[in-house]
């Protein structure tokens, strides 16, 4: 069964991204330029550093699944160009990623997912978070993304003359964080192999138990992650009604949009 869409459903699909797209990013963007280029980090000041770090992380999540809705087409409905060139925007600033390196292997996984061969999981570590972490950072994080944060800190750090904990605690902690809080809730635990847990289906993917706020606060609904499988052209803002409706109990396949 393929999703049915009206024009004026698309219209507003694509509002409504595009609003929490410019909310999450203009957030990201305005905390980090504020605690690296602003802000003074001192004994006095260290609990508002930790509370932007925080946010800071959580944004970044939301970051990147703005970038994945745009990989889908469902960030904008029907309009390849714009998502192509968001996600790509959004992806360079992340961490130095090319968009269509990411978006093929990510089109990968949903071919192949938890089978060899798919990009985001670790055939010989399917049950071993920290190993599997390591093969996951190494395929995505590659020269590129070295050369992009090494460029970035030192601009920052020798140029404009950030001190290097200022840096670590409000660019690098937030960012690895981020990366590990996506893995955890959006790869590891919907993909990974439990001993008496088997997977509904083809899909190989199990979504988590939260509540809406949880959900939205672990990983902005992508922990709904059979939801998504089966229908990877909801935003992730819907994936809490796809949820309810039962669209993980149902097998409800759509087109990957190119």
């Amino acid at each position: 069964m393929k999703p049915h869409f009206n024009p004026r459903a698309r219209v507003m699909q694509g509002a409504i991204g595009l609003a929490l797209a410019a909310a999450i990013a203009g957030n990201w963007l305005a905390i980090h330029f504020y605690g690296i280029l602003v802000f003074t980090l001192t004994w006095e000041s260290l609990p508002l550093a930790l509370a932007m770090a925080a946010a800071q992380c959580w944004l970044s999540v939301g970051v990147f699944i703005v970038c994945h809705d745009a990989m889908h087409g469902s960030l904008v409905p029907g309009k390849p160009k714009l998502n192509g060139a968001i996600g790509a925007v959004l992806l360079a600033l992340y961490a130095g990623f090319g968009w269509k390196q990411l978006r093929d292997a990510h089109f990968a996984h949903h071919k192949l997912a938890g089978h060899a061969g798919d990009p985001d999981f670790d055939e010989h570590h399917p049950d071993d978070f920290f190993r599997w972490y390591g093969t996951f950072f190494k395929r995505y994080f590659g020269w590129r993304s070295l050369l992009y944060v090494h460029t970035v800190v030192g601009i920052y750090w020798l140029v404009i003359g950030v001190p290097m904990v200022q840096i670590v605690l409000l660019y690098g902690l937030p960012a690895l964080g981020s990366s590990l809080q996506l893995f955890y809730f959006g790869t590891y635990r919907p993909h990974c192999h439990r001993e008496g847990q088997p997977f509904a289906d083809r899909h190989n993917a199990r979504s988590n138990d939260f509540g809406t706020l949880a959900s939205l606060a672990t990983c902005f609904h992508f922990g709904y992650h059979l939801e998504h499988h089966h229908r990877p052209d909801v935003p992730w803002w819907s994936l809490p009604a796809a949820k309810r409706a039962g669209v993980g109990d149902t097998e409800l396949t759509a087109k990957v949009p190119a």
